[in-house]
C-alpha cells in the first residue's frame, strides 16, 4: 500500500504541476492552431494531462469546439482523457507492472489519435450541437495568473499542485478500499475454474462481452483495477480485463449523459462504437502478447 500511495501522489503531483503551467486556455490555444497531421497527436497528449473527471473535461471540450479547434484534435482529446489519465497509469503501474502499463498506454494513445483522424474524415464534425456552458467554471490556479517574484510564483504553484495531488488520493482511496474488499471476496469464494471457463484466453467471446458490459457499467476505474488484479490471478485473461476497464472508463453513463447534450445521435453512436472498438482490439492484443 505504501508503494501505491507514493506512486499515485507522485504522478498526480507531476501532472497537477504541468496543469499549472498549461492551463485550459493554453490547451485551447494549442489545439486551435492548424497543424496538419499533428492535431490528433497533440489532442491525445493533452487529453492525458487534463483533469480527472468528465465534469471538468466536458467544459474544456465545449470550449475547444466553440473556438473551432480542428475536430480531429478535439476528438483525440476526448478519447484519451478518460482512459489514459495519470490516475489510471499510476494504478496500472502499481497493480500490473511496467510492461502491462506500457502496452495499455501505447494502444490507447494510438487509437485516440486514429479515431480523431477517422471521425474527421467521415465528416462527423457536422454532428455537433451548438452548445454553451452556463455559469462560470472554477478559476484555475495557473502560473500566468499568480503575482509575485519568480520564486514566489513557483512556490505557490508547487504548493497548490501538492495539495491537489494529496486531495485526489484522499478522494480515490475509499474506492480503492472497496475494490480491494470485493477482490478479496472473489479471491476467497469464486471458483478459479469458473473464471477460467467464462473469461479465460480460451473463450474467444469474453473480450467483446466484457467491453459491452463495461460500457454501461458505472463503476469507478479506481475500484475496478484492484478487482481486475484478483480476477487475473484467478484465471481471467488480461485481454478480458482490459476490455472491461476501457469500456467502463471510456464511456461511463455520466459521461454519455453529458456528451448527449453536445453531440447529435450519429456522433453519440460513433463515440460509443469507437470506445467499443478500442476495448475489443486492445483486449485481443493483450491476449496475444501477455
Amino acid at each position: 500500500m505504501g508503494e501505491l500511495v507514493i506512486l499515485f501522489i507522485g504522478i498526480s503531483f507531476l501532472i497537477a504541476l504541468i496543469q499549472r503551467y498549461i492551463s485550459t486556455e493554453k490547451i485551447k490555444t494549442i489545439l486551435s492552431a492548424p497543424r496538419k497531421g499533428l492535431n490528433s497527436i497533440l489532442g491525445a497528449a493533452l487529453g492525458a494531462l487534463t483533469p480527472f473527471c468528465s465534469c471538468s473535461t466536458i467544459p474544456v471540450l465545449v470550449g475547444l469546439l466553440k473556438s473551432q479547434a480542428p475536430f480531429c484534435g478535439v476528438i483525440s482529446f476526448l478519447m484519451s482523457s478518460p482512459i489514459l489519465n495519470p490516475a489510471i497509469i499510476a494504478l496500472f503501474l502499481t497493480f500490473f507492472g511496467l510492461k502491462v502499463t506500457l502496452v495499455y498506454a501505447a494502444f490507447t494513445f494510438i487509437f485516440a489519435v486514429i479515431i480523431g483522424v477517422f471521425l474527421e474524415k467521415i465528416d462527423m464534425e457536422k454532428e455537433v450541437k451548438r452548445v454553451s456552458i452556463k455559469g462560470e467554471m472554477q478559476e484555475e490556479i495557473t502560473y500566468d495568473k499568480l503575482q509575485g517574484s519568480l520564486f514566489e510564483k513557483n512556490k505557490k504553484v508547487i504548493k497548490s499542485a501538492l495539495i491537489d495531488a494529496v486531495g485526489l488520493f484522499r478522494q480515490v482511496f475509499p474506492y480503492l478500499l472497496i475494490g480491494a474488499g470485493i477482490g478479496a471476496f472473489i479471491y476467497g469464494f469464486v471458483p478459479e475454474n469458473l473464471i477460467v471457463r467464462l473469461a479465460g484466453k480460451s473463450n474467444f467471446y469474453s473480450v467483446p462481452v466484457a467491453a459491452i458490459i463495461g460500457i454501461p457499467m458505472y463503476i469507478r476505474t479506481e475500484t475496478m483495477i484492484p478487482i481486475a488484479q484478483v480476477l487475473i490471478s484467478k484465471g481471467m485473461s488480461y485481454g478480458t480485463v482490459m476490455a472491461l476497464i476501457i469500456g467502463g472508463a471510456g464511456a461511463s453513463i455520466p459521461e454519455l449523459l453529458l456528451l448527449n447534450s453536445i453531440f447529435k445521435k450519429k456522433m453519440m453512436i460513433a463515440f460509443v462504437v469507437s470506445i467499443f472498438a478500442v476495448a475489443v482490439i486492445t483486449g485481443y492484443v493483450f491476449n496475444i502478447v501477455m
